[in-house]
């Protein structure tokens, strides 16, 4: 094989894996995928939470407020790639938010934000709003002591 075959082989593989891809996210979810945003730890965040789901990913999230708000969310997973879409569509749709709005963001509201998923990877959604709430729980019970 010349290395002109070989790049015109790898070129043609990564077409496949992205149009896969896309057939598999939407067109949305693979922007995500490609482009991740809202991804990394955050230092000293005022709420955190780390759950790991059945399928065996971990799934981290975490809360800056400001004046009760969400000033700033990132999320952290050693999951697949629907897992990393979903945390990253989760914190985004924490921005912004009091926590009384953040209650309202459940797995289903990440789903629809993304517009699809796998069927197999539907879970992937339900985890990363379960560490939201649990993130904002921390922040709650923090805040309480601090009272």
């Amino acid at each position: 094989m010349t290395m002109e075959n070989f790049d015109d082989f790898v070129n043609n593989l990564q077409e496949q894996i992205f149009d896969e891809a896309r057939d598999a996210y939407g067109e949305k979810g693979f922007q995500r995928w490609r482009n991740p945003l809202f991804h990394g730890k955050i230092e000293s965040p005022d709420g955190q939470a780390r759950l790991t789901g059945d399928c065996g990913d971990t799934m981290e999230i975490f809360l800056k407020f400001e004046n009760d708000r969400v000033k700033q969310a990132s999320y952290f997973t050693d999951g697949c790639a629907s897992s990393a879409i979903c945390g990253s569509f989760a914190a985004e749709l924490a921005m912004g938010k009091d926590p009384d709005e953040l209650t309202d963001i459940t797995g289903d509201s990440v789903l629809k934000e993304i517009g699809r998923l796998p069927e197999t990877d539907m879970h992937c959604a339900s985890l990363a709003a379960a560490t939201l709430q649990e993130a904002l729980s921390n922040y709650m019970s923090v805040r309480r002591k601090g009272k």
